[in-house]
């Protein structure tokens, strides 16, 4: 289509006294299409000016090359250099390859990953050897936190709950130092609310502030990816139970040691106090119901806390960081002795699932781009290769816990070896504080599930 162009204004000596408009054919366009005609014109381009120009295309061409090459590695899938969990073939040093040195790189090589396999499986024990440490050694690691939370708890309630004596000013904040809500606007707006009422609920004896403080009642420990979101999100519909704001806060096994993300080093650390303050809501509505009932009302304080940390279970990765390595290779102190010590009557629920599937949806859940069967094979065979060549020298358990091993593998292989995980649990808590439930089955028959688990926590449906 030709167009044509014509100006609209006065003539052409008046050019230099307002802006000029732009008409394609008979049509007026837009207010973007007016030109304000300066009194230079026609401008010439003065050195600097090109100079400007010129710099301007060099950083806009080396910014496409940069891009190109970035997206090389994705489309190609040769991501090695650009994962901050670093390749097996950087930790050559750490442990030997193993008997069964298979081709890495062929996604074909299913005979020797069953002889690998068949190998591992073959170290795996159904009995835990290993002596919880003495409670005194537990108190000389951690003896802030015994402080802190008393060994009895108040009797008549059903969850574990105490008053404890507010030493701040009651009229200042008591939630400015928690670092829980540094890091979560979610929480910023709940420790709002909880300031606003927080005179309220302090109880005052011979003369003394004090604040009820609690523990969860029960724990979901694990696995990831294993449906303990969904079995969290239909527990919270109770009106009886209740939980943090978000699922997950990682204390027990991140948080107390400064780990936000592994990748990010180490922060500071959460004190215990950081990890009641979660907990406040639900103690708030505890204390209510036991005023309510000493001025004779007849309900009853049946509020239950849960916390839904999936890493409770089986991440003791921050042991290499903290405690001495006086154990051949193994954690001195699990997370499970540390709770016991602390709550030797709390409960546990466990979700699994096959997991080959489990090992497949954390893939899928974490990393980059450019996923496949194919990339997701090549890991596997890393992970098994490594673990294989860890067994060579140390005890399944050793491996399992050894945090150069687990940071090297490209995938949370040792997640999924849930045997060894549930024996060290059975070494401090008895069968019947912990119930397992396999995935397969809640998905099938949710009602069922819910009902075991409504008998497990003695609790009203």
């Amino acid at each position: 289509m030709d167009y044509k162009y014509s100006l609209l204004g006065s003539a052409v000596d008046e050019y230099r006294k307002r802006p000029l408009l732009l008409q394609v054919d008979d049509t007026p366009m837009n207010l973007f299409a007016v030109l304000e005609v300066k009194r230079e014109l026609p401008r010439r381009w003065s050195t600097l000016s090109c100079f400007r120009k010129i710099r301007l295309y060099s950083f806009l061409f080396g910014l496409a090359i940069m891009f190109l090459i970035m997206a090389s590695y994705i489309l190609t899938g040769d991501k090695k250099g650009l994962l901050l969990t670093p390749s097996p073939y950087h930790f050559s040093s750490l442990v030997s390859p193993g008997p069964f040195d298979f081709n890495l790189s062929s996604v074909k090589d299913y005979a020797h990953i069953k002889q690998v396999v068949k190998s591992i499986t073959s170290k795996v024990e159904f009995r835990s050897s290993r002596q919880p440490p003495e409670l005194k050694a537990l108190v000389n690691s951690e003896p802030h936190m015994f402080s802190v939370i008393p060994r009895k708890f108040l009797p008549g309630v059903k969850n574990p709950c105490w008053y404890e004596e507010y030493s701040g000013n009651i009229t200042s904040d008591p939630y400015r130092t928690n670092l829980y809500a540094r890091y979560s606007r979610r929480f910023r707006t709940v420790f709002q609310h909880l300031r606003n009422t927080f005179r309220e609920h302090v109880f005052h004896h011979d003369g003394k502030p004090y604040r009820m403080r609690c523990l969860p009642y029960f724990y979901i420990i694990g696995q990831p990816k294993c449906g303990t979101t969904d079995l969290y999100d239909r527990l919270r519909l109770h009106p009886d139970v209740k939980f943090t704001t978000f699922k997950e806060p990682h204390w027990w096994t991140r948080k107390r040691f400064g780990i936000i993300r592994l990748s990010e080093g180490f922060h500071d650390r959460y004190p215990v106090e950081d990890y009641l303050d979660l907990f406040d809501q639900a103690a708030n509505q505890i204390q209510g119901n036991l005023t309510a009932n000493a001025s004779g009302s007849p309900s009853q304080p049946n509020i239950i806390i849960g916390e839904a940390s999936a890493s409770t279970m089986w991440d003791n990765n921050a042991w290499m960081y903290f405690y001495d390595n006086t154990t051949k290779g193994e954690p001195p102190f699990l997370i499970q002795d540390f709770v016991h010590a602390l709550q030797p009557d709390a409960r546990f629920i466990i979700m699994l699932r096959d997991p080959v599937e489990r090992l497949y949806s954390d893939y899928l859940y974490f990393g980059i781009a450019n996923k496949s069967a194919e990339d997701f094979h090549e890991k596997v065979s890393e992970s098994l290769q490594l673990i294989e060549g860890c067994l060579l020298e140390y005890t399944m358990r050793s491996c399992v816990y050894n945090t150069t091993v687990n940071n090297a593998m490209p995938v949370r292989l040792q997640v999924g070896l849930y045997i060894v995980y549930l024996m060290d649990w059975l070494t401090v808590f008895n069968r019947e504080q912990i119930l397992v439930l396999r995935l397969e089955d809640h998905a099938s028959n949710r009602k069922y599930t819910m009902h075991k688990v409504f008998d497990f926590l003695s609790w009203g449906r």
